[in-house]
């Protein structure tokens, strides 16, 4: 356990699921009261089996909280969840919030100037590494937010990962969005480049292990192809519809800046294509399946 020589700040945590979850639980570890909130019972109670305590409603996790943090899936759901009158009314004037989730910049600058106005700040703080940086603690922290604020919640991304200021507040969100664009992108060029290599008679793994040593190397050939693609598990834990709505959020924000971006917007057709094709439940990864599946229907070129 970390050691502090001033008390922790109580949190709440709403958003228990794949990433929130080992999240709020090495808060817990870390020394921090931990009272968290999800709609799905089960993530409650993990939450209490880790020494946290459960929360039955939003409003309830952040009542009392200097810091609210925040993993929810969408700026739509971060704006309602902020937007409900119980939560507006259980957000103490100097609390902190601090949404980890990925979520739209525009929006999360909107929010911080309402919030601003009720006397409660606003820092995002999105993150990358997966499940596995989550339960590791092991996660990039991509901050946005004013220096002293960023400064003063130090101590509590030390217990989640290496945290850097991107910029003022909406910085993290921009970044993580077009940090998820460039993941997606380079997956399913590995996804298409592997499958060509294969078809020549290359062996796969040997294929990404090269790779890894060679200037193509990329999170996907070090990480997701050997991890998840390879093995054939596709299960990250990050869904492939979050993935989409990331890189959807990066081409708007280049297209509000007048920024032109067509191979980005050819790489979110193509990702709408196999979300259009998958379940709803699909891993991220399971683009590659996607595309494995639809190079097999194209016959090859001869003559």
């Amino acid at each position: 356990m970390t050691e502090h020589t001033e008390a922790l700040p109580p949190v709440a945590f709403v958003g228990l699921g794949n990433m929130g979850g080992p999240m709020s639980a090495r808060l817990v570890r870390a020394g921090y009261a931990v009272t968290g909130f999800d709609p799905v019972p089960e993530a409650r109670a993990a939450l209490a089996a880790a020494g946290g305590r459960s929360a039955e409603t939003a409003a309830e996790a952040v009542r009392k909280a200097d810091v609210v943090v925040l993993m929810l899936p969408s700026s739509t759901v971060v704006e309602a969840v902020l937007g409900d009158p119980d939560v507006v009314v259980a957000l103490e004037a100097g609390s902190t919030v601090v949404d980890m989730s990925s979520s739209d910049p525009m929006s999360t600058r909107r929010l911080a100037t309402s919030l601003a106005a009720r006397g409660v700040t606003l820092v995002d703080a999105p993150v990358s590494g997966g499940v596995k940086g989550a339960v590791n603690g092991r996660l990039t922290i991509m901050v946005g937010g004013a220096e002293d604020d960023v400064e003063r919640l130090s101590p509590l991304f030390a217990g989640l990962g290496t945290a850097r200021r991107a910029g003022e507040v909406g910085a993290g969100h921009a970044l993580k969005a077009i940090n998820n664009l460039l993941s997606a992108t380079h997956l399913l060029a590995t996804a298409e480049g592997v499958l060509a290599g294969e078809r020549f008679g290359l062996d796969p793994a040997v294929m990404v292990e090269l790779i890894n040593s060679s200037s193509g190397r990329s999170g996907s050939t070090d990480n997701k192809f050997p991890n998840f693609v390879l093995p054939g598990t596709y299960d990250s834990g990050f869904g492939l519809r979050l993935m989409v709505k990331d890189m959807r959020i990066a081409v708007d924000l280049a297209r509000e800046l007048g920024v032109a971006s067509p191979l980005a917007d050819s790489a979110v057709a193509l990702w709408e294509r196999a979300l259009a094709a998958l379940p709803d439940t699909a891993d991220h990864t399971e683009i590659a399946r996607w595309a494995f599946a639809a190079a097999a229907d194209r016959e090859p070129v001869t003559g």
